[in-house]
Formats: structure tokens, C-alpha cells, sequence
């Protein structure tokens, strides 16, 4: 019996390779000497994707006449227009639950990373000025801070649990209210003038591009930390770098960026920001286990037709599909 074929268009992580083998055929499509060529041969074979932030949208999708199934490597999923997946019986499938608690410990050390600036002051340490006389105080600390956390979902969660025990309350604004003991803020502006961290833990897209503007930090005040772990795109980086730089507010720790990875020049110039390169859940543990679950959304979709994680958009279509 013929094994499912599945496309993967870039290289993925080894725990998804190695769980692929012998299961499916897998089409390795960055090794291919003409990749368009084998898509002209193959398509018609291909019942399934697994990439890690390949872009698909409805004509990539038609593309494939006999797609089942698309496997994302990765919560977000914006690059993936899954509307258009379920209205062509596709289902789409991310790796929820298994990074979280690692996005979450990212975001509590960039949070202190900015508050107490500690790379300005080991790089001030490697320049040799500790020789010449103290780093100078910082102007803030941690404890006593509110944090506002967009997003209060699994890993929205995870880190109001971190920040608890530094002496930090916390409050929330997500669409609707939660049965939470944390405050809720039914609009964005709220929240940001309630609070002195606002942390982003919001899918990105259309809907939540530049949700965080001129506006949102010019409430978040002078003493405010934008802290972001989610989607570059959900922040006005323009505005972010006029608020930095003008001391609108106080500092700011970003692991994502709307061009990534291209940085704004702008926050590479200002010294109130602390910069990474997307490592929230960059560790060998965690990577792991995302790719253990895009080899299991692969083998019981075709095995039980029924994914262990289905996006929100595919949920209609896998209940219809399996009832």
C-alpha cells in the first residue's frame, strides 16, 4: 500500500523529519535540483503539508487537487489563510500547549532584562567602564508593577503566574471576559492607562496588525515596559521607536519583529530597548516536542481522520469530516 505523500517545502525541525520517515513519502522540496517542476509532477499526489511559516493561501492550495491536511510547525499560524483551507476541505493544524511555558520564561526575562537593563549594563561591563566608576541605578524595578497582558490565553496565562510572585498584578483585555481572578479591561486604551507593563501574546494578522499604536503607548505613559512574544506585526514599530526615543515610555523587550528578520534600524539605535532574535521557543526540548506534535496531527488525521490540534477554522470541517 502506497504510504500518504506529504510536501515539505523547506527544512523542518528533526524530530519531524525523523518521525515522517517510513510512515509517509515525504517530498523534500528544498533538495529538489527543479522544485517547480516536481510540483507539476507530483501535485496531484500530495495530500498533505508540513512546513514551518510557508506561506499558503488559496491558489497555493489549488495547487493541490487531493490536500487534506496542512501541519503547521508553530502556534501562529498568520501566514496561513485557513479560511480559504476549510472552504477547500483542507484542514490546518498548529503545535499549541507544548511551547508555552518556554514563551512564557522568555517574556518574564525580557521583562527583567528591560526593567533593570541588563545587557545595556553588561555591555557596559565588556567596554571596560565598570573600571571608571558604577553602571548608573536604573530608574525603575520590578516589584510593585501592574502587568497588562493582551491576550490572556494558555500562554498569557503561564506568564501572569511568573509575575505573581515578583510582586506584580496583573490585568487582561481580550475580546471577552474570563472567569479569571485577574482585572479585565474591555478596550486596549483602558488597560494601557491602568498599567506600567503591557505584555502581547496576541495572534498576528489582519485583525491585530499595529493594535498597539501611537496611541496605546502614549497611555502606557513614561514609566511604561512594552514587553511582545507574540507577532512583530501587531505593534506600530514607527511609533515605537518615536516613543522610545522621545521617553514617551520607558523601555521595551521585543522578540519579534514585523520584517523579521529585519529589525527597524530605529531600535537598533535606541539604548531603551532589548532586542532577541525570535528565540521564545528556540530550545532544543521545546522544538522537539512541537515537531512530535506535527508528526502526530499527520498520523492520526490519516489514520483516524481526526487531528490532535485543528486551528478554530477547521473545527466545523473536522466535526463534519468525522461525524
Amino acid at each position: 500500500m502506497a504510504l500518504p505523500t506529504v510536501l515539505m517545502p523547506g527544512p523542518m525541525n528533526r524530530s519531524v523529519q525523523a518521525g515522517l520517515d517510513g510512515r509517509f513519502e515525504v517530498i523534500r522540496l528544498w533538495e529538489a535540483d527543479d522544485p517547480d517542476a516536481v510540483l507539476a509532477e507530483r501535485a496531484k499526489d500530495i495530500v498533505a503539508v508540513a512546513g514551518a511559516g510557508t506561506p499558503i493561501d488559496g491558489p497555493f492550495l489549488d495547487r493541490f487537487p487531493s490536500l487534506q491536511l496542512v501541519a503547521n510547525f508553530g502556534v501562529g499560524y498568520d501566514k496561513i489563510d485557513a479560511t480559504a483551507a476549510a472552504e477547500r476541505g483542507v484542514v490546518v493544524t498548529n503545535t499549541p500547549g507544548v511551547l508555552d511555558d518556554e514563551v512564557a520564561d522568555t517574556a518574564l526575562g525580557l521583562l527583567l532584562m528591560t526593567v533593570r537593563q541588563l545587557p545595556q549594563a553588561e555591555r557596559y561591563l565588556r567596554a571596560g567602564k565598570w573600571l571608571e566608576r558604577p553602571y548608573p541605578l536604573t530608574p525603575s524595578t520590578l516589584n510593585g508593577r501592574t502587568m497588562g497582558i493582551i491576550g490572556l490565553g494558555r500562554i498569557g496565562e503561564a506568564i501572569a503566574r511568573r509575575v505573581e510572585p515578583f510582586g506584580v498584578s496583573v490585568a487582561y483585555h481580550n475580546r471577552h471576559h474570563k472567569d479569571v481572578a485577574y482585572r479585565y479591561y474591555p478596550t486596549l486604551l483602558e488597560l494601557a492607562a491602568a498599567v506600567d507593563i503591557l505584555t502581547i501574546v496576541v495572534p498576528g494578522g489582519d485583525e491585530t496588525r499595529h493594535l498597539v499604536n501611537a496611541e496605546v503607548l502614549q497611555s502606557l505613559g513614561p514609566d511604561g515596559i512594552l514587553i511582545n512574544v507574540a507577532r512583530g506585526s501587531v505593534v506600530d514599530e514607527a511609533a515605537l521607536v518615536e516613543a522610545l526615543r522621545s521617553k514617551t515610555i520607558l523601555g521595551a523587550g521585543l522578540d519579534v519583529f514585523e520584517h523579521e528578520p529585519k529589525v527597524h534600524p530605529g531600535l537598533l539605535e535606541v539604548d531603551n530597548a532589548v532586542l532577541l532574535p525570535h528565540v521564545g521557543s528556540a530550545s532544543v526540548p521545546t522544538r522537539d516536542a512541537m515537531g512530535g506534535l506535527v508528526v502526530a496531527n499527520l498520523v492520526s488525521w490519516f489514520d483516524n481522520g481526526v487531528p490532535v490540534t485543528p486551528v478554530p477554522e477547521s473545527a466545523d470541517l473536522v466535526r463534519r469530516t468525522h461525524g
